[in-house]
């Protein structure tokens, strides 16, 4: 790891992060990107250190409430967040200035902050969300190596649910030749029946490879998956998105599916409802006109 000072925390969004780079060695991982600008070893960690500093001020100067997210580019809890306790030192600054949060990990490690995100929730509003991959435990170790297994994952889910925090699902990547099957996606969906999620979050069936993150994913395909590079080669080239080739089809199940269990899979619905701030206190107010 190495320590950088920053000019500013939060995005124009109100999205951070608070961490650049991942420990977590995802193979299909888009932050690779060289877009992203990050120019230094990916698993050598770039801690913001001022980060608290800033987003109090922040929280401090702004003249509404809203919600601040953070998890999209680099999650907030690595195995450094377990010495650090960065990530946790800014949720105590959200709860205190009673702001909202919507968080993305792929770790258990969440539930170490329990305490706070309930009491985020139970004064504004809080929403947890996890990214699933594949059904296949051994196969998620392989494309997921460092972090919480899928059933771990539907475990912080579950006890998500059972204290009141409602929680989102981010479906994929689905990598065709791999993860592509109505088996492994009937699975996840029924991972998020089971934790009765609000909703789930899919960009299609398939995966982005930009410069950067598509050597990355090549190399590992080569270690782990031997001859299947030469497949994607021929077929994608230098494409932006891989496709799967039962794309429609399994879309249609995830619909289907969504709509008889009412969960909300409607890209723009559930992102509007990351966003969204109770404008209200959540408990009624009682008035002389109630007694």
């Amino acid at each position: 790891m190495h320590e950088v000072e920053v000019k500013g925390i939060l995005s124009a969004k109100n999205g951070m992060n608070l961490y650049r780079g991942c420990t977590h060695g995802c193979i299909y991982c888009d932050s690779r990107s060289k877009c992203y600008q990050i120019n230094h070893k990916f698993e050598d960690i770039e801690v913001k250190k001022n980060a608290p500093e800033l987003l109090e001020k922040a929280l401090r100067s702004k003249r509404k409430k809203c919600m601040i997210g953070t998890g999209s580019m680099c999650d907030p809890y690595i195995h450094l967040e377990e010495k650090l306790g960065h990530t946790r030192k800014c949720l105590e600054l959200i709860n205190k200035y009673d702001f909202g949060l919507a968080i993305l990990t792929k770790s258990a490690r969440i539930l170490r902050d329990l305490d706070l995100l309930k009491e985020i929730n139970n004064k504004s509003k809080c929403v947890v969300q996890m990214t699933l991959t594949t059904y296949d435990e051994d196969l998620c170790k392989v494309l997921e190596p460092n972090v919480s297994t899928t059933k771990e994952r539907l475990e912080v889910l579950k006890v998500m649910q059972q204290n009141g925090i409602p929680t989102v699902v981010w479906l994929g990547p689905i990598l065709p030749f791999i993860n592509d099957t109505e088996e492994n996606l009937r699975g996840l969906l029924n991972y998020c029946i089971e934790a009765k999620v609000y909703g789930i979050i899919c960009f299609g069936m398939g995966l982005t490879l930009r410069d950067g993150n598509r050597e990355y994913y090549y190399q590992k395909l080569d270690e782990h998956f031997p001859g299947l590079k030469e497949k994607y080669i021929e077929k994608f080239g230098n494409s932006y998105v891989a496709g799967c080739d039962n794309y429609k089809q399994l879309m249609k199940i995830l619909r289907e599916i969504c709509e008889k269990h009412n969960i909300i899979c409607d890209n723009e619905k559930v992102f509007s409802y990351l966003n969204d701030f109770p404008t209200k206190n959540k408990f009624k107010q009682i008035s002389l006109f109630d007694l």
